[in-house]
C-alpha cells in the first residue's frame, strides 16, 4: 500500500468520526449515519490494500 493511500484512509476515518461526533452531539442522526457510512469506507479500504500487501508480499517470499 502506497503511502498516499494510507494516509487517504486515514483521513477518511477520521473525517468519518469527526461527523459521527458532530451528528451525536447535534443530534443529526443523517450526520451520524454519514460518518459511520465514511469510517466503514475507509476502514474496508484500508483493509483491501492489506490484502494487496500480503499477496505481493507472500509472491515475493515465493
Amino acid at each position: 500500500m502506497g503511502l498516499g493511500d494510507k494516509i487517504s484512509n486515514a483521513a477518511e476515518k477520521a473525517g468519518g468520526a469527526a461527523k459521527e461526533k458532530v451528528g451525536d452531539a447535534t443530534d443529526n442522526r443523517d450526520l451520524q449515519a454519514e460518518g459511520q457510512a465514511d469510517k466503514l469506507s475507509g476502514s474496508a479500504k484500508q483493509a483491501g490494500e492489506n490484502v494487496k500487501d500480503a499477496g505481493k508480499n507472500f509472491k515475493d517470499g515465493i
